[in-house]
């Protein structure tokens, strides 16, 4: 029944059957309807029929505490409470939030996992809130819209989660407190005639950007209607959190509201109390079976994945821009095609290609995102129906490297598999057990799978919603990478919300084009590795292959930067090279002073291929010690003298660097071979020392901040110096060009100003 199948056999696979994980919510249902219990990580582990029926009784169901606050209740205790443990003072603080007082009050019991990072971050924003969502609704008539008011009101008296409002202050820990009554808040919106469109009046308005829900007091969602009378309409905008409705539970309320407007509202089963979810959240896998989980997948990852190098994870949604994608049918069939010949589900592909792109943007091929689990896996007796915040986002690591692409496909639906035992854990838990340190994120981008197909009454569907158009919505993120899949029974489309300047377009297209290769290679050569499937469509690789890489003009690729230096100095020895306030030298002037510099450097023990450091601010000083260092044929490691001792120690240290360039009274690190360039003697010869070196050697190391606060060096070779400065497309530079940098010690020393001028 639940397939549509006529038969299923006892080695057939579920998903290779067609089904998905919001199938598997219903089947978990139908199974706890008969009085069957079993761990659903065995329907994703091992899908066979024959498999699910073996795990049978493997696993106990949650007992849900019963509610201990009686109907007319006129004042509530902590013996009361069944599912959090708070103080008589507490209680009464509580209860003098709402209205009508322990009358109304129904249940008070603690937020989920995910409803503690949503209200996080509706305290740390500073103004609006990023979890407000909108929904606009067009109705013929003020009949119309009192119509959908009632239906609305109608799901609110039904439901407790719309009942409810999150209290915080002087608590321990943020409580959610279920009101008996609580109805729809309405506003009246009046039209600036002067104004324009009344519907972009509404969002300017109620923008979330600036506007937010008080969330101490229920429902949380608001009602702001206007007469649009140049369209003889009226409009709606409904705004509502985050923290109470999930994107399944929002086609709950849809559906609800159709059988109000049908008035078939007998018709619908028993409203499920959002308290079991809290139940199995709090009373199910304990703290340390999730901690060894995730210190497990990654208690070696020391190093965030951020893609495009994004870092802010907590930002409230202003600077994000949309885009969206429909997948190509003849994808979408192969894709599903090659999930149920993998024994996989479709969502298992899709977190492998986003895998692909993540890597590919982040530079390193172990990745972790965040995934959106819909929490319903485990959410207790009747789940699938239930309305509430279900959903939680936890990281999940993937490997796109030598691995190939049947294991990877393999891997990815196991790690998700063995992820749902662990459903209702925090983030916050989770990232504490990676190596990576807070405040550094360990992840900024999501992936949100979601089953978006809808098996209609379309005939009773128009009927119910004559006389109302939807118009359009907003959803927002806080996070600055985000892909939500919409699995649309048949086709998938693809969502992405990307910082301003990443380019959502952009991720649709590398998305798009992960999955046709992963596609491609299933089909015909799953062996192949998965870090030579391609992410770059078709013209943007074009670009960076070929149009980025034009040019008229070569550059010297035999000659290393000292070389090219001497060039110089042979064809204008008295031309004027370098000038610094008062300070002046000529090419030969500077040649001479770097060649008695290699000199002494060489005679100090300096061998080729040797690092060198120097702690010297922009200054002649430097491009003398650059030049000596590149002469001996070894290498220069410039030191920002302005960082910490403690962060250039580390950049000598991981160097390997012997010898330190700098001058008296420079405070830099100690443990190597100081020369003090202001009162060192250099009574060496001044003539080219000549080495043989391969351009392809490396001419300096250059340390970036590194994503995890830990410096990390970049190995330049000459080469590399040469393109960059002679023909780069970026700067055209000729001989009537002077080029000028600040004597800005806080400044490290780079290629294009310093070596320009020499070149």
């Amino acid at each position: 029944d639940l397939l549509g199948l006529q038969q299923v056999g006892r080695h057939d696979q579920f998903f290779e059957l067609g089904g998905h994980s919001l199938l598997a919510v219903s089947l978990i249902e139908r199974m706890r309807q008969v009085g069957l219990s079993a761990d659903v990580r065995v329907l994703f582990g091992q899908p066979t029929l024959s498999a699910l029926a073996a795990a049978v009784g493997g696993r106990s169901e949650i007992v849900v505490p019963a509610n201990g606050i009686a109907h007319g209740c006129m004042k509530i205790t902590p013996q009361m409470l069944s599912l959090t443990s708070l103080d008589q003072d507490a209680i009464d603080r509580i209860v003098a939030t709402v209205p009508g007082g322990a009358r109304n009050v129904q249940e008070i019991y603690p937020v989920a996992p995910l409803q503690e990072g949503i209200l996080y971050h509706h305290l740390s924003a500073e103004q609006g809130d990023p979890y407000v969502l909108q929904a606009l609704f067009g109705l013929q008539d003020r009949q119309r819209l009192d119509d959908f008011i009632r239906a609305l009101q109608g799901v609110i008296d039904r439901h407790d989660i719309l009942r409810t409002a999150i209290v915080w202050e002087g608590l321990d820990e943020p409580q959610q407190v279920v009101w008996r009554e609580a109805r729809l808040g309405l506003e009246a919106f009046t039209p600036d005639p002067q104004g324009g469109d009344i519907i972009e009046q509404l969002h300017r308005r109620f923008d979330a950007r600036h506007y937010g829900l008080d969330m101490t007091q229920a429902p949380l969602m608001r009602l702001a209607f206007a007469e649009d009378k140049p369209n003889q309409r009226w409009v709606a905008l409904l705004l509502f959190h985050h923290i109470a409705l999930d994107h399944t539970a929002l086609k709950v309320v849809q559906h609800e509201m159709r059988m109000h407007l049908l008035g078939q509202i007998g018709q619908l089963d028993a409203p499920v109390p959002y308290r079991h979810y809290v139940a199995q959240a709090r009373l199910g896998v304990s703290r340390e079976e999730h901690e060894a989980f995730f210190r497990d997948m990654l208690g070696d990852v020391d190093e965030p994945t951020l893609p495009f190098g994004l870092q802010q994870v907590q930002g409230d949604g202003n600077d994000i821009e949309e885009a969206r994608r429909l997948l190509d049918r003849d994808l979408s069939r192969r894709l599903r095609r090659l999930a149920r010949m993998s024994g996989v589900g479709a969502a298992s592909l899709h977190h492998l290609a986003w895998a692909q792109v993540l890597a590919c943007v982040s530079g390193t091929p172990d990745v972790v995102f965040g995934t959106v689990l819909m929490g319903r896996m485990q959410g207790g007796q009747g789940a699938d129906r239930a309305l509430g915040m279900f959903i939680n986002t936890l990281p999940l690591r993937v490997a796109v490297g030598q691995q190939d692409v049947r294991q990877g496909v393999q891997a990815v639906h196991g790690r998700l598999s063995a992820l749902l035992g662990h459903e209702h854990a925090s983030l916050a838990l989770a990232q504490r057990c990676s190596g990576v340190s807070a405040p550094i994120p360990l992840f900024s981008a999501l992936l949100n799978y979601r089953n978006s197909s809808e098996e209609l009454d379309t005939q009773s569907e128009a009927l119910a919603w004559q006389g109302i158009e939807t118009l359009g919505g907003e959803a927002r993120t806080n996070y600055p990478l985000t892909l939500s899949v919409d699995d649309l029974g048949e086709d998938f489309a693809l969502t992405v919300l990307a910082a301003s300047g990443v380019g959502a377009q952009r991720v649709c297209a590398y998305m798009e084009r992960a999955l046709q290769s992963l596609a491609t290679a299933l089909e015909s050569s799953p062996a192949s590795r998965l870090q030579d499937l391609t992410v770059l469509p078709q013209a943007e690789r074009q670009q960076v292959l070929d149009a980025f890489n034009a040019t008229a003009r070569d550059y010297p690729r035999d000659k290393t930067v000292h070389g090219l230096f001497e060039a110089q100095v042979r064809a204008n020895p008295q031309a004027l090279a370098a000038v610094h306030d008062e300070h002046s030298l000529t090419y030969a002037g500077l040649n001479d002073r770097a060649n008695r510099l290699a000199r002494h450097l060489v005679g100090l023990g300096v061998q080729p291929g040797d690092s060198v450091a120097l702690g010297l601010a922009r200054s002649i000083e430097l491009l003398v010690s650059q030049l000596a260092v590149l002469k001996c044929a070894a290498v220069y490691m410039p030191l920002d003298v302005s960082a910490p001792l403690e962060r250039q120690q580390f950049m000598v240290e991981d160097s390997g660097a012997k010898v330190l360039l700098t001058l008296a009274g420079m405070d830099v690190p100690e443990g190597m071979l100081r020369v003090d360039l202001d009162t060192v003697e250099l009574d060496e010869s001044a003539d080219n020392l000549d080495l043989t070196q391969s351009t392809e050697a490396v001419a300096y190391i250059m340390y970036t901040s590194g994503s995890t606060g830990t410096p990390k060096g970049v190995l330049v070779p000459h080469r590399a110096i040469n393109r960059l400065v002679i023909n780069n497309g970026y700067a055209d530079f000729n001989a009537r060009d002077r080029v000028a940098f600040a004597s800005n010690p806080a400044f490290d020393a780079s290629t294009l100003d310093v070596w320009a001028p020499l070149l």
